[in-house]
């Protein structure tokens, strides 16, 4: 079948329950318990993401909105919610469809199948990386940590993507100049120590944390 559908719910026994009735009808399923988690699996490029609203933290309308920008598969919204309203505010943060609980599975399986083919026709894969709460949107050429863009010049950009493409991979910095230049460039490759140093300095002062390691005596590496 080929299709991959992300589960998002903080109750691990429904999770579990939906990935392997999910799995029997030859699916791919990937679990996340969490918003956090949800996001650092946006990397397996859904076909179709399941997602729970009352979750503890970023509830699943707020992961909805950061995430809709940036993914273009179907959002279904299981909830125990039953009011219009909140079917309206679901549906304005960017999902598709909404079940609520409890469901039948038989059900559940007939509205992601009517999903899935209704998106195969204009269908895109998703081209983005997801790092430790930033959203990486290859496509755009755009950074997002939460719902704030980031601005990084076109070659911080190409940095970042090539080393948040190879996560935990070191690169010294003739390897990086290398990939975002060109084999054929003429400079010098000790540019690529001022632009990282502004690079952690952008994502440092929006999101608080270090993405880029330095690895002394050998280069740099993205930790995952």
């Amino acid at each position: 079948m080929g299709y991959r559908i992300l589960i998002v719910d903080d109750e691990p026994i429904l999770t579990e329950l939906l990935s392997t009735h999910l799995q029997d009808y030859g699916y791919t399923v990937s679990v996340a318990n969490s918003s956090d988690e949800a996001l650092a699996k946006l990397n397996t490029k859904p076909s179709l993401i399941l997602l729970d609203i009352n979750m503890p933290g970023m509830d699943g309308l707020e992961l909805c909105k950061v995430i809709r920008n940036h993914i273009v598969c179907p959002i279904l919204f299981l909830t125990a919610r039953i009011t219009e309203q909140d079917k309206v505010n679901g549906l304005r943060a960017g999902g598709d469809d909404y079940i609520t609980k409890p469901f039948g599975l038989q059900e559940l399986l007939a509205r992601i199948e009517a999903h899935l083919r209704r998106d195969e026709r204009n269908n895109r894969p998703p081209e983005v990386v997801t790092s430790q709460g930033l959203i990486i949107n290859l496509s755009d050429k755009k950074v997002f940590w939460n719902e704030q863009e980031l601005s990084f010049s076109k070659r911080e950009f190409d940095i970042i993507e090539f080393l948040a493409s190879n996560p935990n991979q070191v690169f010294d910095k003739e390897r990086i100049y290398e990939a975002v230049w060109g084999y054929d460039a003429e400079g010098d490759s000790n540019v690529i120590k001022e632009h990282i140093r502004k690079i952690r300095a952008k994502i440092m002062q929006t999101s608080g944390s270090e993405y880029i390691e330095t690895v002394w005596g050998m280069g740099y590496r993205w930790k995952k």
